[in-house]
């Protein structure tokens, strides 16, 4: 039976209202906002924090010191909670709060590799939103009320998101194979919801009748 939904998309498709709704609908919980505090909370630094690291490779200066500080006297230097909080840290934590929710069931749970990390469960139904350049453009205007931020968003997060995959899981991101169904944002979030909720309810049937 579907306990867990992951809902992945591409930077401008929403998602978390979408999240909101389908959760209330069937008494789950949402993981999205809330992940991310439980994962600032577990590192003991600050949520703005791991905000910056989520789905991001670390700057390339910070890895090559990275490494230089492994490979030398210089890595039994201690260093504060808040520069140890790097990508494979916030990595980490956020596999083991998904996994321990997954565990719960329940739930919904927005982004953060969740469609990676329990792409092997068969009680969790993976969704991806996709949709035009324009699409997203007009939906991320209406949030920054600046063009040019809005084309910025578009041009790197995504990018960042295909490289972080890339590094960490040696996969491309979008992956097909991961999900369930690849749905268009444009059709809107109540065609989106009543979509997955039949999905949701076909594969409930048919685990049953097997």
């Amino acid at each position: 039976m579907i306990r867990i939904i992951a809902i992945e998309r591409e930077f401008g498709c929403g998602g978390s209202e979408l999240a909101e709704t389908l959760a209330a609908r069937l008494g789950w919980k949402v993981l999205d906002q809330s992940l991310t505090e439980e994962v600032a909370r577990i590192a003991q630094v600050a949520r703005a924090v791991v905000e910056q690291r989520e789905g991001r490779l670390d700057p390339l200066v910070y890895r090559l010191a990275k490494v230089f500080r492994h490979g030398c006297y210089e890595k039994a230097i201690p260093v504060s909670t808040q520069e140890a909080f790097d990508a494979d840290r916030a990595l980490a934590l956020v596999q083991q709060v998904v996994e321990q929710a997954a565990t719960t069931g329940n739930c919904v749970i927005v982004g953060r590799g969740s469609a990676f990390f329990l792409r092997q469960r068969t009680d969790t139904l993976r969704v991806f939103l996709f949709a035009t350049r324009e699409f997203k453009f007009r939906s991320l205007l209406s949030h920054t009320q600046n063009e040019a931020k809005a084309n910025e968003l578009l041009d790197t997060v995504d990018r960042d998101r295909r490289m972080f995959v890339k590094h960490y899981f040696r996969l491309e991101w979008p992956l097909r194979s991961a999900y369930h169904a690849m749905l268009n944002a444009a059709l809107g979030d109540d065609l989106i919801l009543r979509t997955i909720l039949d999905l949701m309810d076909a594969l409930n049937k048919k685990e049953t009748s097997a």
